[in-house]
């Protein structure tokens, strides 16, 4: 199961919550959930990356799938918020404990609200950040709406 473990894999260990380690090489470059779907050999839309964003001044956790867009609209509808934009990296840092590129939804250091795209429901697996680039944890939906304590709903755009 889990091997170098970090929050995450911490969180779901201590949950009891079943999920698989999956490690790869990470590479240069930005692409990070792209870059992880290539290396494990998975579709891009059963991948999803975790997007910190500002909605009415509170952070807030959109997990959507690297196939597609965080829809910052809907990501403020969705918590009950009028205007949402992208944080700045360095505070979505300090608020997860995590790097960008490695930011999981689960294990963060502070706990921020979460909303999972409902897209994830169509898969019986899908798979998330483990906390570091080259590590992504694969669960299912359900099980990573709980541990995340996270809303499900329509956040994602293609």
């Amino acid at each position: 199961m889990a091997g170098k473990g970090t929050p995450a894999t911490a969180l779901l260990t201590k949950q009891k919550i079943a999920h698989v380690v999956h490690t790869y090489v990470h590479g240069a470059g930005q692409a990070y959930g792209t870059e992880a779907a290539e290396a494990m050999g998975v579709a891009p839309e059963r991948v999803f990356k975790t997007l910190v964003a500002d909605v009415d001044g509170v952070l807030t956790v959109g997990i959507v799938p690297v196939a597609g867009s965080l829809d910052l609209k809907a990501l403020a509808a969705a918590v009950g918020g009028k205007r949402a934009r992208m944080a700045d990296v360095a505070d979505a840092e300090r608020a997860t404990g995590y790097v960008a590129g490695g930011i999981s939804p689960l294990g963060q250091r502070k706990r921020l609200r979460t909303v999972l795209d409902a897209s994830a429901g169509n898969f019986d697996t899908v798979f998330c950040s483990g906390g570091r680039r080259g590590l992504e944890v694969e669960l299912t939906p359900h099980d990573l709406a709980v541990a995340a304590n996270a809303t499900v709903a329509p956040i994602s755009v293609r």
